[in-house]
């Protein structure tokens, strides 16, 4: 009933490490961690302080990518993220040579987290969440359940994706998404009331994506109108800077 430990492991103070765990060389597992009974931490993972790793997870295998030939890649779980029940995750290729999971974060039971994504801090991503290779989530994201998310997506900071989503296109930050195909939903207001954004605040974000989603079918007009129409703020910056920069394109505007 003994775990195994390789003597090249580095492993903090305080960390409780349960039977028939597999902790492989080049790993690295920071303090008051716990490592539940068959998890399985490969080599190239790094490991912060206070996290949980639950039972059957899987951390640190090489990238299900073809072009992966064999390179010296990391996977880097910041510190007190949860990975439940049977999570995959998968380290970098070549193309950035890391996957990261910020801080605070929570992977629920079946997340897949594929090579070179970027994960912010203080997700969640529920239970069977798919993660294609090299995307990015902003912080504070929420995922809901069964949902998948392209390879090369973008998802803005403080958004909310309702369940069963297929995320194709970028998410912009601020918002809620549902529907099929995805499309914009609303402001998150619950979720940026929590995190203390004020009714002002959260009213200028609305107006802005009046203009994005709702007024315009035409995202070049709706940026044009938002930049000479809307006060600045940093949030229009955030706003327009993602819109700019979304190279898989947006998805869709408010649909009845």
């Amino acid at each position: 009933m003994q775990s195994f430990i390789h003597p090249e492991a580095k492993i903090g103070k305080n960390v409780n490490v349960e039977p028939f765990a597999y902790i492989d060389a080049q790993v690295e597992i920071g303090d008051d961690c716990w490592i539940g009974p068959h998890a399985t931490i490969l080599r190239g993972t790094k490991i912060g302080n206070g996290c949980k790793i639950f039972p059957g997870a899987v951390v640190g295998t090489v990238p299900q990518d073809l072009k992966y030939a064999g390179e010296e890649s990391v996977l880097i779980i910041e510190d007190n993220v949860t990975v439940r029940e049977c999570c995959t995750l998968n380290r970098g290729t070549k193309a950035s040579m890391l996957t990261k999971v910020g801080s605070g974060t929570l992977l629920m039971a079946y997340v897949h987290v594929a090579h070179d994504c970027i994960i912010g801090k203080n997700c969640i991503l529920a239970n069977s969440v798919n993660l294609a290779g090299h995307i990015e989530i902003g912080d504070h994201v929420i995922l809901g359940g069964v949902s998948a998310v392209h390879q090369f997506v973008k998802i803005g900071h403080h958004t909310i994706i309702g369940g069963g989503s297929l995320v194709r296109k970028d998410v912009p930050p601020f918002i809620k998404a549902a529907r099929d195909p995805l499309s914009y939903a609303g402001v998150n207001t619950v979720g940026l009331s929590r995190r203390g954004f004020t009714k002002e605040d959260i009213d200028h974000i609305h107006e802005i994506y009046r203009l994005l989603f709702v007024k315009h079918d035409n995202i070049r007009k709706a940026t044009d109108d938002i930049e000479t129409t809307i006060p600045y703020s940093p949030y229009k910056e955030t706003i327009l800077d993602f819109v700019r920069n979304a190279e898989r394109g947006l998805m869709k505007g408010y649909r009845n």
